[in-house]
This record gives C-alpha cells, sequence and structure tokens, in this order.
C-alpha cells in the first residue's frame, strides 16, 4: 500500500474545491481521479492541484467510470455532490471497496442509510461523514464527559441554527428538492440535528414538526418537539430568513450540569453543579482531512459513522413525515 492516500473525488464543486486549497498541499495526500458533470468544476480541481507541483488527477464526467477505470489506483473516495446523489454514490464506492470521505448529510432517508449500511458490512470499508461538529474536539470532548456521568441525567435539550439562507442560496441546487433532499433544516439544520443526535447519545422516540417554505420550493422554517428514547424532552428550531448571519445555539440541560454548545463545535460553556462556565472556544475545522486520515488510522474514534448516519435519518424522515401531516406525533421505531 502507498504511504500516501491515493484519493479519489466525486463531485469538484465549491466545497471540494475550497477543500483541496489545503489537501493538494498535505504529503500524506495524492490526488489520483476526479468527477463531475461541469467541465469548469473539474479544470478548476485540477489547476487547484497541479499549482501544487503534483501531477493532474485523471478526470471523468462519470464517477462510475472513474471507478472502473482507477479503482486499483485509489485508496479513498471524497464525495462532494448534492445531496439526493449521496446515497447512490457511497453504495457504489463501498461496493468498490474503497474508503469513503463523505460530506454531510449521509443520505436522505432511513431506506438509504439501511442500504448503505448493508454495503459497508459487507465490504468492511470506512465511511466518515464530513460534519465539523462531529469532528470538533468540544464535542467529542462533551460526549465523552456526558457518557461518563460527569453532567448527570440528560433532562432536557433547546435547539436553535438561523442563517439568512433563502436569500443566499436563491436559485441554488440547495433549493431544488428533487437534489437537496430537503430545504434549510436539512443543510444548515443538519449540522445542529447531528450535533444534537450525538450528545444526547439516544435515539428520538416521537416527533411533532411544523414547516414553513416561505414561498420556496422547500423548507425554509421548521419547528420541532420531540421525546428521546432516554426520556429526555426536546426542541429544534431552524429559521432560514432573516437579517445576514449564521450562528446556533444548543443548550443541553442536565441534573448536574447546563451544557451550551455551537453545532460546528466552535464554542462551549458548561455550567456544572450551578457554577457558572467559561467559554471555551475552538476554530471550526478547515481541513477535516486530517481527522479522516487519523480515524483511518485508528488514532480516533469514527463519530461520523453509519450508525450515527442511521440516527440522524431516523429523525430527519420523522420530521418530514410529521410536517406533511401538520404536526402529527410520529413515532420512531428504532428496533
Amino acid at each position: 500500500m502507498s504511504s500516501k492516500l491515493r484519493l479519489g473525488v466525486i463531485g469538484a464543486g465549491l466545497k471540494a474545491a475550497e477543500y483541496a486549497q489545503s489537501w493538494a498541499a498535505m504529503p500524506e495526500i495524492t490526488f489520483v481521479a476526479l468527477a463531475d458533470v461541469t467541465e469548469a468544476s473539474r479544470q478548476r480541481l485540477v489547476d487547484i492541484v497541479t499549482a501544487t507541483g503534483a501531477p493532474a488527477p485523471r478526470c471523468f464526467t462519470d464517477y462510475r467510470e472513474m471507478l472502473s477505470a482507477c479503482r486499483d489506483e485509489m485508496d479513498a473516495i471524497y464525495i462532494s455532490t448534492p445531496h439526493a446523489f449521496h446515497a447512490e454514490q457511497a453504495t457504489a464506492v463501498a461496493e468498490a471497496g474503497l474508503d469513503i470521505f463523505l460530506e454531510k448529510p449521509m443520505v436522505t432517508t432511513v431506506a438509504e442509510a439501511e442500504t448503505l449500511i448493508a454495503a459497508q458490512k459487507k465490504s468492511g470499508v470506512l465511511i466518515v461523514t464530513a460534519f465539523q461538529g462531529g469532528l470538533s474536539p468540544l464535542v467529542l470532548d462533551t460526549c465523552k464527559r456526558a457518557e461518563a456521568g460527569e453532567f448527570g441525567e440528560l433532562i432536557a435539550i433547546a435547539g436553535t441554527i438561523w442563517e439568512s439562507w433563502a436569500s443566499n442560496y436563491a436559485g441554488h441546487w440547495k433549493q431544488q428538492p428533487a437534489i437537496s433532499g430537503g430545504g434549510f433544516m436539512f443543510d444548515t439544520g443538519a449540522h445542529m440535528m447531528n450535533t444534537v443526535c450525538m450528545l444526547a447519545n439516544s435515539d428520538f422516540d416521537r416527533v411533532s414538526a411544523y414547516m414553513n417554505n416561505r414561498g420556496t420550493a422547500v423548507d425554509i422554517v421548521t419547528a420541532v418537539s420531540a421525546r428521546l428514547k432516554n426520556g429526555a424532552l426536546a426542541t429544534l428550531t431552524a429559521a432560514g430568513e432573516g437579517p445576514p448571519g449564521c450562528a446556533s445555539h444548543l443548550t443541553f440541560f442536565y441534573s448536574k450540569a447546563i451544557v451550551r454548545i455551537d453545532a460546528w463545535g466552535g464554542w462551549r460553556e458548561i455550567s456544572l453543579e450551578g457554577k457558572p462556565g467559561t467559554r471555551e472556544e475552538a476554530e471550526i475545522l478547515g481541513n477535516p482531512m486530517k481527522n479522516f486520515l487519523a480515524i483511518r488510522a485508528g488514532l480516533l474514534e469514527n463519530s461520523g459513522s453509519v450508525e450515527m448516519g442511521l440516527r440522524f435519518a431516523r429523525l430527519w424522515d420523522a420530521i418530514k413525515q410529521s410536517a406533511a401531516s401538520d404536526g402529527q406525533s410520529v413515532f420512531i421505531d428504532a428496533a
């Protein structure tokens, strides 16, 4: 096996180009091939790679052709395509026996999650979903301390996330339901849902939700009231229309502590035993490939596992189902 990670890319859009600026300069990475339907996107990524003095990766318009032609030359694939394509592409990569670094959210439905999990179990490949919060040191530390019982019993969760998303992405694929898989709650709001799923350390039991599209084709505002299987209660609000900006506040109420944290893991405040907490800050990950390499080497636990992706998908399916029935409570069978 090569000492470098031989990387392939499916989806050479803006996020892949952003990451490639740092990945191409990493001595641990070599870009082997990339696939994208748009010539300009392919060329942009090639230019970023070759600017470091590295050879140009092979280019394909169809990811299946890339897998067929370059399968034995690659170790892992980074997938950065519109949400609705993740399941098909990741399943194909898993069946090809290659590790996967997958942009969030993992998939769009429970059925897709179960199909991907089956492919992953059969092939034994590593799959990591690239949530910044899921890879954040502050979030991971909070998870460990909560699981160790330091904070006591989880009582309730209150989460909010907001962004001027409706105007920021007007006309973008993120507001096209056929390929986006949802609107603001499933895009930016996915960071809130994933971090809540991680820190709650429990599947959801019942969910009631409302959505407002605000005149668009996808949800812009979502309100959720839920009960978790561990007995905790939760409220989640996502507001995708408003003044410029993007932020989140998640509050976890425990019997011994109150933990406030950012969905991306950028800051945290812990009030323990009634004593006020101080704000800790951490840089939101700009290069999650380092975490992927550490997970692949067995140095870090995989916090972006397919099992966590399934928990997320169960919550998202229940939110959609409840909102479609005007807030009717939906029971989640996580057996």
